[in-house]
């Protein structure tokens, strides 16, 4: 019987730390939902001692999914970010405390500035605090594999003695080779005398594009926990992708003779899921899930797949959850349509919410001629898991020019508290462009002037009728917010991302 590799999930804390990957607390718990219908064993929700926000968000992560996941917190080798994470997941049903310390020299000398000797007495009271709390504890020697192997199984001996029941030794900066790791944690596993009483974890970064392949190898030399993002989001150049791992698991059955609780199907709709609520699009040429990554443009290849669809793809798009047929959403539609086509698109809302997309849906099927899965998606991330705010525009107009009168903006905006309307204000701008021109003139009514980091525009659709679906961030002060919205005026859209940054901005103050 094959053995069973344990899926830990860390999309919502090292995916969510990644630049323009912030999501707010409604985005993380339907993230966290999908992740357990996808079947992963663990969820490491957050970083609760990094802010009041990050706590909330991973207690109510902890509250809102079932007994089958298991929800952990990170923190610091420190008595106080254990308490703080216990405290935020021990409202879960199978709650684990994820505890972590650096254990190469860099680090230890730069950073911690402590001896090894002063790690290791770190490592066991940090670890024996935790099991005082739950016996569902992992450690992860930071930097691991940079360390010192001998006294990287000093460390591995002392926390499984202490209490540890995974340890994970992370390749945190992406520098290890496939065959140098895999000889590492074969003699991790070797050379550490209780090593049979702790599952050994691998979780890689992709600074040098090896992670996955430095997890397979991992996997081979004993490893029996992944940790991995959805689409490989994280720090710098991201984490493990948890498709692509699950996926060479499952078409290299026989390289690696192990088994995960994945369900495969629910692979393509995690990653959508998570392209729409980060405002980023899964990038064309991404393995397993890209938009090209089950197309067949080349005469040879259409023939061959013609032939023997075996010739050219060595797994099915169904395998992943992509469907080979298509239900055309348009303006004839009725409310059961747009029911199943929600359904099929991996969401879960109550009859309040349906109403709320079946409108959106029509009222752009009058601007559009045909109607995408992708647009669908975008209406119900941004009429249903939109956060109450506090401005919002009621009307717009805006006017260009080639000649020598600059570009014109002018807007009603509504200002609202607890979701009512308190007031409306108009405000009319000049600009350098038509965008320059509404975003001057919003952030002048709402007498709010952010410094924009980042402005992107993707059709979310082909056609000249696209979706235009746009991405920003402003900063102020030091306090970064991300806004995204789509519709089929990209000038709208960019106000209503402006606006949507700008809630978002607003609210993170309020909690500061």
């Amino acid at each position: 019987m094959a053995d069973r590799v344990y899926v830990f999930d860390t999309t919502l804390r090292d995916g969510e730390q990644s630049p323009g990957a912030t999501m707010n607390l409604h985005e993380k718990i339907s993230m966290a939902r999908q992740l357990e219908t996808l079947g992963v064993d663990i969820i490491e929700a957050g970083f609760p001692i990094a802010s009041q926000g990050d706590f909330e968000a991973v207690r109510e992560i902890a509250r809102s999914v079932g007994d089958g996941v298991q929800v952990a917190g990170l923190c610091r080798s420190v008595l106080k970010d254990i308490d703080r994470a216990w405290e935020a997941v021990k409202v879960a049903k199978n709650p684990r405390i994820h505890t972590f310390l650096a254990t190469s020299d860099i680090h230890m000398k730069y950073k911690l500035q402590r001896t090894p000797e002063q790690v290791l007495e770190m490592a066991e009271a940090a670890v024996r605090h935790a099991v005082s709390l739950t016996p569902n504890v992992e450690f992860s020697a930071e930097d691991a594999s940079r360390s010192d192997w001998g006294f990287l199984a000093k460390v591995c001996e002392l926390v499984i003695d202490c209490g540890a029941t995974t340890v994970n030794i992370p390749d945190t900066v992406g520098y290890i080779q496939p065959f140098e790791y895999h000889d590492l944690i074969k003699y991790l596993i070797e050379k550490v005398p209780n090593s049979h009483k702790a599952v050994f974890s691998v979780h890689c970064h992709n600074d040098l594009g090896l992670a996955v392949a430095n997890t397979l190898a991992a996997i081979r030399a004993g490893a029996r926990q992944v940790e991995c993002t959805i689409s490989g989001i994280g720090e710098r150049a991201g984490n493990a992708a948890l498709e692509e791992v699950i996926m060479a698991l499952n078409t290299r059955k026989e390289a690696y003779e192990v088994e995960t609780g994945v369900d495969t199907t629910q692979l393509f709709p995690s990653c959508r899921r998570l392209a729409q609520i980060i405002g980023q699009p899964i990038p064309p040429y991404k393995a397993v899930v890209g938009p090209n990554a089950f197309a067949h443009e080349s005469g040879v290849h259409q023939d061959g797949m013609l032939k023997n669809r075996m010739t050219y793809e060595i797994m099915t798009p169904e395998a992943i959850g992509r469907s080979g047929t298509e239900m055309v959403i348009g303006k004839h539609s009725g409310s059961h349509a747009i029911k199943a086509k929600v359904k099929e698109l991996g969401y879960d809302l109550d009859d309040a919410q349906l109403a709320v997309v079946f409108q959106a849906v029509k009222d752009l099927a009058d601007k559009k001629e045909k109607i995408y899965d992708e647009d669908v998606q975008a209406m119900i991330m941004e009429k249903v898991f939109r956060k109450r705010d506090l401005f919002r525009i009621k009307d717009m107009s805006v006017s260009s020019s080639s000649g020598s009168v600059p570009p014109q903006a002018a807007v009603v905006m509504e200002f609202l508290r607890d979701g009512e309307l308190v007031e409306e204000k108009t405000n009319v701008v000049f600009g350098k462009g038509c965008v320059d021109a509404v975003f001057r003139c919003i952030c002048d009514v709402v007498n709010v002037h952010p410094k924009l980091e980042r402005y992107s525009v993707n059709a979310v659709t082909a056609g000249t009728d696209a979706l235009g679906q746009v991405s920003i961030r402003i900063e102020e002060n030091g306090i970064r917010a991300v806004g995204r919205a789509a519709d089929s005026d990209v000038i709208r859209a960019s106000a209503m991302a402006l606006v949507n940054a700008l809630n978002r901005l607003m609210k993170i103050k309020e909690e500061n």
